[in-house]
Order: structure tokens, then C-alpha cells, then sequence
């Protein structure tokens, strides 16, 4: 970690905690050129007006008056380029994509660890570190070609980001990281093993990537014009392992003939982010989605539906004599059940299907364009399955109660469900493995 970087950094720190925000200030301005302190969004806006040599944003999320997220969409407003990374003991997926979205460089949970800090810190403005040197070292490049080529790569190599330099039409230089990325020795073996650098990025619809540049413009270019958070691609490592990073491009001369283009690794921030959002939506134990995100999704379909006036069928069924089971096995067991009965019917249904744990017992089918005999066809098949459905110390033959029923032309949320939850009480006081289409 090049913590030298930090003695020529200007750093605005915000924190609404005294306690937090002393402790923290007076190690990090040991370390910094200066450090100017603010307790929440509205006065950091106001101290960075005031202070344009500001170099990087240090700043919590929840504040009074102003939040951190809110605060650092402002500042994206009027600058894209200031490195901010967050702190906060949150770690709710929602502030996570937020963070994403607004450009944040790093992200610390806390209680703080200060060498985690520190150490974001660093990598976060590497870039303006780099940018900075390399329009020192390329002032005299006429007269000073070699000296000036030796001191860029010094530059280049000592940096923890995958740097390279391009005049578009070439690679000038590639960084020691670049190199070890991709296990190569040279950027000529690079391009005899690899190709182009654009190539290395992985299709993948949630990422930039060769399918989306036009074919009169250059990627450089083209990803330069996109938003922060759009500035983001994938590459397979030289060990077989996706990693994921974000693209910073500088016209070092400000002539649109030299680039410096950094690549930052954000791999865990977005795994985080990716994993939280999931645990967010999902039922912790069957792995389906849980209610809330049923709701939400719920509610979007329902439009969709009636407004192009497309079919649509709900199942809702349950496991026949659960509480029971409850009862006379071990909790392990009847979580087995549970998870066996969820993977039977998510190999039953279509990929757009949506398949919901409703309660304990009950799971929701919600089946998009699906008439009435298409819902039952599903029952049919979901039943089947569980004559075949072998669990471990479970002695039982598995079996449920369903309910069905389909969208009419006036239904809202409420009266659908309702319809469908009278349908399996139907079919659950009438005899076991019943279906009642409503």
C-alpha cells in the first residue's frame, strides 16, 4: 500500500459521530497534506465550495440535515471525477447500489478499521496520483522521450490498479499489474495470447462490453461518455476467476490524443452488494423469494398484465398435514421437506415463472401469460413429482392441497389472492392432495 500518495491529498472527512469523527481525524491527518472536517452533507457541500483543492471525499451515510448519499449525488453534479469513499455500518443492499450508482470509490463498514480505511483511501486516489505525475513527467516529452518513457513506467508499475496508456490507435505502456493479471510477461505476449484489451470483456448484459460499442467509435471513447455507474465491465482473471471493475479514463494532455485508463478491482463491494440484495429478497431457507419481493413483483405483473390484457394464473398450495410433521420430526427434517418441496416446483415451472414461500407451509405460483388449464397442467406436474420425492428419515408420502385461479377483467391484488386462498381452504377441508380451480 502506497500511503505516500496520501502526503500531497487535500481529504474533506464527514461524520455526524463526535467520538467517531475525533479519533478518526487525528490519525488521518497525520498521514494527509490537509484534512478538513465536516458533521454532515449540507455543511460538506458548503466547506467544498469553499476549498476547491479537495482531492478525495471521506463521508458516513446516515447524517442529520444531509445524508452521505445525498450529499455525494450533489457533488457528482458538478464533479465526475472526485474519488469518495463511504463509511457506515449499514449494510442494506439499497445503500449499496446507491453507492454504486453515485460513483463511490470504497466502501468501510463500521466500526472503522483504520488500516482498512487508510488502505481505501490509497486506492481510491491512485488515479489522480497517476493522472498528476504523468502531466509532470510528459511536460518536457519532446526533449526528454527516454528519461520521460522510464519515469511513466516507474509511475505505472508502482500503482495497485491495472493502468495502461493508449494513443487510441495503440497500447503505449501496460502496468506490472496488468501483466500479472493476465500472466503474461510482456504486452506483446499479451496481444499473441489475448487480443485486444476490449475483447477480455465478458458478455454480460449487466456490464459494458464489445457488443455495445458502435463501429465508428472507439470503446475508449465510448465508455468515457457513460455515467459513472455504467463504466463497469467483467474480466476472467490468468486463475479462471471473474473479476469485476470500474473504468476511470483521463485525457492526460487534454488534447484527446493520450489516455490514461485505470481499471479498479470493485469485485467484493459488487458481490456484497449482489448478496445482500438477494438475502433482501429471498426466503433464507428454501431460497424462493419471500413475500415482500412477491408483493412488489406482484404488483408490477398485475399491470403489465391488464394493461396489454394478457392471461394470468395464481397456485397456491400447501403441504398436507405440515404441522403435524412439525411435531413428530426433527426441525431438520421437516426443513428438508420444505427445501425438496421448493426445488420440485422451481424444476416444474418456466424460468419467468415466479415461485414465492407465502407461510411456513404455503408456497405462491405466480405464472405470467398462463391460462387456466396451463395452471393445472403445472399442478399436475408438481404432483407427479411428489410421488418420486425421497427425504432422509422421512417415512411419509408427500402430498398437498392446491388451490388455482386466473386474472378477470376486474381483479385487483387483494381479490385475486383472496379468490386463491378460498381456493386451498376449499381443497384443504375437502380430502388430501385435492385441486379446487376458482
Amino acid at each position: 500500500m502506497n500511503k505516500e500518495i496520501l502526503k500531497s491529498i487535500n481529504i474533506l472527512y464527514v461524520e455526524d459521530e463526535g467520538e467517531v469523527r475525533e479519533f478518526t481525524s487525528k490519525t488521518i491527518s497525520t498521514i494527509v497534506n490537509k484534512l478538513i472536517v465536516a458533521e454532515n452533507g449540507v455543511e460538506a457541500l458548503k466547506k467544498l465550495e469553499e476549498n476547491p483543492d479537495i482531492n478525495l471525499i471521506v463521508t458516513d451515510i446516515n447524517m442529520p440535515k444531509m445524508g452521505g448519499l445525498e450529499m455525494c449525488a450533489q457533488v457528482r453534479k458538478t464533479d465526475l471525477e472526485i474519488p469518495i469513499v463511504i463509511t457506515s455500518a449499514h449494510s442494506d443492499p439499497t445503500f449499496l447500489k446507491q453507492a454504486i450508482d453515485v460513483g463511490v470509490s470504497s466502501y468501510a463498514l463500521k466500526p472503522i478499521d483504520l488500516y482498512h480505511l487508510i488502505e481505501s483511501m490509497v486506492k481510491a486516489v491512485e488515479p489522480i496520483f497517476l493522472k498528476n505525475k504523468l502531466i509532470k513527467v510528459t511536460k518536457d516529452l519532446e526533449n526528454r522521450v527516454e528519461e520521460a518513457i522510464a519515469q511513466t513506467k516507474q509511475i505505472l508499475d508502482a500503482q495497485d490498479n491495472i493502468v495502461f496508456l493508449t494513443d487510441l490507435s495503440q497500447i503505449v505502456h501496460v502496468n506490472k499489474k496488468f501483466l500479472d493479471f493476465f500472466n503474461v510477461d510482456s504486452y506483446k505476449e499479451f496481444l499473441e495470447k489475448k487480443g485486444t484489451v476490449v475483447s477480455q470483456f465478458k458478455e454480460d448484459k449487466r456490464f459494458f462490453n464489445k457488443t455495445a460499442i458502435d463501429s465508428d467509435s472507439h470503446w475508449i471513447l465510448q465508455i468515457k461518455k457513460l455515467s459513472e455507474s455504467d463504466r463497469v465491465v467483467k474480466m476472467e482473471n490468468s486463475k479462471g476467476e471473474d473479476r469485476i471493475f470500474t473504468v476511470t479514463i483521463d485525457d492526460y494532455e487534454n488534447k484527446g490524443e493520450h489516455f490514461v485508463v485505470c481499471l479498479t478491482d470493485i469485485t467484493t463491494l459488487k458481490e456484497k452488494a449482489n448478496l445482500l440484495e438477494y438475502q433482501a429478497s429471498h426466503d433464507q431457507l428454501t431460497g424462493l423469494f419471500n413475500r415482500q419481493k412477491l408483493n412488489e413483483i406482484f404488483h408490477k405483473e398485475l399491470k403489465r398484465d391488464k394493461r396489454y390484457e394478457n392471461e394470468l394464473s395464481i397456485i397456491l398450495f400447501e403441504i398436507d398435514n405440515f404441522d403435524l410433521y412439525l411435531k413428530e420430526y426433527k426441525e431438520t427434517i421437516t426443513n428438508d421437506l420444505l427445501k425438496e418441496v421448493a426445488d420440485i416446483v422451481i424444476n416444474s415451472v418456466r424460468e419467468h415463472d415466479i415461485v414465492a414461500r407465502w407461510t411456513q407451509s404455503e408456497i405462491f405460483i405466480l405464472l405470467p401469460q398462463t391460462n387456466i388449464e396451463g395452471a393445472l397442467h403445472v399442478v399436475q406436474k408438481i404432483k407427479s413429482c411428489f410421488d418420486d420425492c425421497e427425504i432422509k428419515d422421512f417415512s411419509k408420502k408427500v402430498s398437498a392441497s392446491f388451490g388455482v385461479t386466473k386474472l378477470l377483467e376486474n381483479d385487483k391484488e387483494d381479490s385475486i389472492i383472496k379468490r386463491v386462498e378460498e381456493a386451498l381452504k376449499t381443497a384443504k377441508n375437502s380430502s388430501e392432495s385435492k385441486i379446487v380451480s376458482n
